[in-house]
């Protein structure tokens, strides 16, 4: 493996259209040698995240939806949130305060996190996998910014992130859909 995604963004190129991964921006939680774990943060799904993990209702990001985070695992749930400063021992820091929250301690004991969303299932790739998507262009690997994970737009996230950037891959936010009916 010669560099890490950890706490990157990948943005789906253009042209990825696997129907798991088309226009998807994921937010990186590991990559090491073993393969590599991330949560697609622009696919909410119409369920009340609050219906998943009851217990937590009270710190949930308004609209409290949760959000599809890949197609494995999806009965599993993920929580990303944003620690108080000087950090918080119910979050594992990943990028400035943004972290990924440990949902099987008790809501009491999280004061201070603000901004939980949580998210079913994950993004896998085994040992390489991700390396070999990398080289044929499939992804963009791209700065992250804490606030992507909480953005209030998950479903402008793709074009937001892709207009921030700069020169050629800047323009690609305005990239249709379907080029051919351009």
């Amino acid at each position: 493996m010669s560099r890490t995604t950890k706490a990157r963004l990948l943005v789906a190129a253009p042209e990825l259209a696997d129907p798991n991964f088309f226009r998807t921006v994921l937010l990186m939680i590991e990559h090491n040698g073993e393969g590599a774990l991330g949560l697609v943060l622009n696919r909410p799904l119409l369920v009340s995240a609050a219906e998943a993990v009851p217990h937590w209702a009270g710190l949930i990001e308004p609209p409290g939806l949760l959000h599809s985070g890949g197609p494995v695992s999806q009965g599993s749930i993920v929580g990303l949130g944003l620690a108080p400063e000087g950090g918080h021992p119910c979050v594992t820091p990943l990028l400035g305060p943004l972290g990924v929250v440990d949902l099987h301690g008790h809501p009491e004991q999280a004061s201070g996190i603000s901004s939980i969303r949580l998210f079913s299932g994950y993004s896998g790739w085994s040992a390489g996998q991700l390396e070999e998507e990398l080289a044929v262009g499939s992804w963009f690997v791209l700065e992250a910014q804490p606030l992507d994970a909480t953005s209030t737009d998950p479903q402008g996230l793709w074009s937001a992130v892709l207009a921030r950037q700069t020169g050629l891959l800047g323009q690609m936010g305005a990239y249709p859909d379907d080029p051919s009916v351009n």
